[in-house]
């Protein structure tokens, strides 16, 4: 047989002539198969130049191959095509040397190409450059990588990585230009970027990135512009190593510019309100300095506005004018309305466990009716307060005309089941372990159930309780529990059997009413010597045996906190009045005002502020003492034991807890993130307060207390921890403090 070989550059001469076979060699991992499938020229064809160049293109287009040649061979049968592929090389291994601060598994996250993947020279100087961006985010500015490619046989390689890491370059100075309005120390503070400090290998303080250095360009831009320096400008930091090559010199220049004030503040176009109402819901006011974030929130209330009336697709065009003499600025809102637009449909999804309606009776935008801006916002901090969502997005899609909206909201569910336990070590009640199962969503319904039972040393606590927050699809909600409970004290036991119907129902979004009926047995036995000679004495003051209360509780509630799972503003005030003489043996009532106020003082750090007074009035009959106010522990006064900041009495050498009739307790708290991805804040506390009798004047002795702790949204569920240290200790508290925990888990 006689094989003759052409060269595709002489294809040309012998074009017209048929082909009896197309063939594909040199290929190792690619079938032949994949290769003909995308190539045009088949047997039976004649052969020409340019379609075979059409399929030479093809080929490399697979992505697979470094060389692909086309040649004809002659035999006896005719003449054959045979293009000749030479397929990339494999990566068939990866490996670092010299890496020792990041370790290798982080380092293969900034490849471009994976093991048993086509090398690419291309794809390996990108990884090297995210590589090197890599280690300067980690303050290793100087950190050099090279590559050494081998090859372990004709069509893999090997590639190595090898990193010299240098020292850890830090930021030594920030130098700050032509800043006179404002001080480099509090220019500093705006900038996320840091100076270098000896706690830098903790806080991270002094390390390089390119983008946070560019960001806060903008940062200080904004920070003039909100203190009305509206011709600031800010040059692009220069970054410099110092001559010994040890750290970094950050160089940023500043042109002030004058300080504006905001002159005269008008509206035009269509106007819904008159200007002067419109004016009154500005933050902004004339010959105060002009301050830009402001305006842009001036721009969303006046969005607002018109959203709250359905138009959804109002815009506010404020118009600025400078007097450069007078140093001003005009303002005039230029208000265009846009159509009137209604809900067409609200679309729900993300919820395979709670129901439509759940989700639906927290919406305060409807079908049919028009556009909301502030219902839309509304709903959303609705459906978070569930406490079922991690998330709860709310956005708006075109409907089937230019006035209509679809409502579309997206959630993603969160498990609602709560399993809590918790624990503690007093002289009063030994070791004590409480726990605890909840279900804010029982079957899909948002109903609320609840089994806890606490048991100690000395202590037991057993309840089941189940509430409908809308109740047959109302907004009444309603629910009952049933208890017992038995505990000891340092002066008698309490044994307590009992069940309660509840029922509320929302004035609004922010207030509620709350109203209960409960029916307990109680009984006090097992006193202390010094009790049961106090009883012996007076009985009708100091009871024993077995009585029956009666009672109906009623309260109403203001919240308008942010979140209401973890609050970082707003306020809570709440009234509660308790009525106990509705037949049973006990008569007494009870009166407790709650207020509690948060406050964001700095980006995530929140100061929060409680005050609660109580107050117990006898109706014809001494009141019972274990009714009365008992302080101390975790949840009033840390660092205080528990039941014991009370009045006393001192009978034989023993002391009696007689509780107060009123009560006061204070609480100031900041806290601030420690570890925000973890969700870990640290908190700092001070407490005050006591328990008072007719005796004494209601702040005749405050006992205070300070302290820290720790509070932690953990994988197994909530943690808390805190160290109370009284300020005025009285002679049976320690000086040295209490310590206090509580743990939870999710399922």
């Amino acid at each position: 047989m006689l094989i003759t070989l052409i060269s595709l550059s002489t294809l040309a001469y012998a074009e017209g002539e048929k082909l009896v076979e197309v063939r594909i060699e040199g290929n190792r991992r690619i079938e032949s198969a994949a290769i003909l499938n995308v190539i045009k020229v088949t047997a039976g064809d004649t052969l020409h130049d340019n379609k075979t160049d059409a399929d030479i293109r093809a080929i490399y287009k697979l992505g697979h191959f470094q060389d692909v040649q086309a040649l004809k061979v002659v035999s006896d049968k005719g003449v054959v095509l045979v293009y000749q592929v030479q397929e990339k090389p494999i990566v068939r291994e990866i490996t670092f040397e010299g890496n020792k601060e990041l370790t290798t598994d982080k380092l293969k996250e900034a490849l471009e190409f994976r093991r048993n993947s086509v090398f690419s020279s291309k794809d390996l100087a990108k990884s090297v450059v995210k590589i090197k961006k890599m280690y300067g985010d980690e303050g290793y500015y100087l950190a050099d990588v090279q590559t050494e490619i081998k090859k372990s046989s004709a069509s893999e390689l090997t590639v190595i990585l090898k990193v010299v890491e240098g020292d850890k370059i830090l930021i030594k100075e920030i130098r700050l230009d032509g800043n006179k309005a404002f001080s480099n120390s509090k220019l500093k503070g705006v900038m996320e970027t840091k100076e270098k400090w000896f706690m830098s290998w903790l806080t991270g303080a002094g390390t390089y990135k390119e983008e946070v250095l560019k960001n806060d360009a903008l940062l200080l831009s904004d920070y003039y512009l909100n203190n009305g320096y509206v011709n600031i400008k800010i040059g692009e930091p220069a970054v410099k190593l110092n001559e010994t090559k040890t750290a970094l010199d950050v160089y940023i220049g500043i042109t002030e510019g004058e300080q504006y004030r905001i002159g005269e503040i008008g509206f035009k176009g269509e106007l819904l309100d008159p200007a002067a109402d419109l004016r009154k819901k500005l933050r902004s006011e004339p010959g105060e300095i002009f301050n830009r974030s402001i305006l842009r929130t001036d721009i969303g209330v006046l969005t607002d506005v018109y959203g709250d009336k359905g138009y959804a697709f109002a815009t506010i065009n404020p118009q600025t004018r400078l007097d450069s003499d007078k140093k001003t600025v005009d303002m005039t809102f230029d208000i265009e309305k846009g159509e009137l637009v209604s809900i067409e449909r609200i679309n729900i999804a993300g919820n395979p466990k709670t129901r439509d309606k759940v989700i639906r009776r927290e919406m305060r935008v409807a079908e049919s009716g028009l556009y909301s801006a502030t219902g839309l916002k509304r709903s959303k901090q609705n459906l978070m307060n569930l406490g079922f969502f991690e998330e709860a997005n709310i956005a708006t899609a075109k409907g089937s005309a230019s006035n209509k909206l679809n409502v579309n909201v997206d959630v993603k569910e969160k498990p609602t089941g709560t399993f809590s336990i918790g624990g503690g070590y007093s002289s009063l009640d030994g070791f004590i372990g409480q726990g605890s199962i909840q279900q804010a969503n029982f079957l899909g319904m948002g109903l609320k159930a609840n089994l806890s039972a606490s048991i100690g040393g000395s202590s037991q606590t057993y309840a089941l309780g189940l509430t409908d927050p809308y109740f047959l699809d109302t907004k009444w909600n309603l629910g009952g529990d049933i208890y017992r409970s038995e505990r000891d004290y340092t002066d008698y036991t309490r044994r307590l059997v009992g069940g309660d119907i509840k029922g509320g129902y929302p004035i609004s979004d922010f207030i509620g009413t709350f109203l209960m009926y409960k029916y307990e047995i109680k009984d006090l036995f097992k006193p202390s010597v010094a009790y049961q000679a106090l009883h012996d004495g007076l009985p009708g003051s100091y009871p024993l045996g077995t009585t029956t209360t009666s009672s109906v509780y009623s309260s109403i509630t203001h919240n308008n906190t942010d979140y209401r799972m973890d609050p970082s503003t707003g306020m809570i005030n709440s009234l509660s009045v308790e009525y106990a003489g509705l037949g049973g043996d006990n008569k007494y009532a009870r009166f407790i005002m709650d207020n509690t106020y948060f406050h964001p003082l700095y980006k995530k750090l929140i100061a929060s502020t409680k005050l609660t007074l109580g107050y117990i009035k006898d109706v014809g009959q001494p009141i019972p003492i274990d009714e009365k106010f008992y302080l101390g522990g975790i949840y009033s006064l840390r660092g205080y034991q528990t039941r014991t900041v009370s009045p006393i009495d001192n009978f034989g050498g023993s002391i009696v807890y007689l509780g107060g009739n009123k009560e006061i307790i204070g609480n100031v708290e900041l806290t601030l993130p420690l570890l925000s991805e973890v969700g870990l804040k640290g908190v700092f506390f001070f407490d005050y307060g006591n328990s008072f009798d007719d005796k004494a004047a209601i702040f005749d002795t405050m006992l205070m207390s300070y302290g820290f702790g720790i509070r932690w949204a953990s994988p197994i569920g909530p943690l808390r921890l805190e160290y109370g240290i009284p300020i005025n200790p009285r002679s049976i508290d320690s000086t040295s403090g209490r310590l206090e925990f509580s743990i939870g888990s999710m399922f």
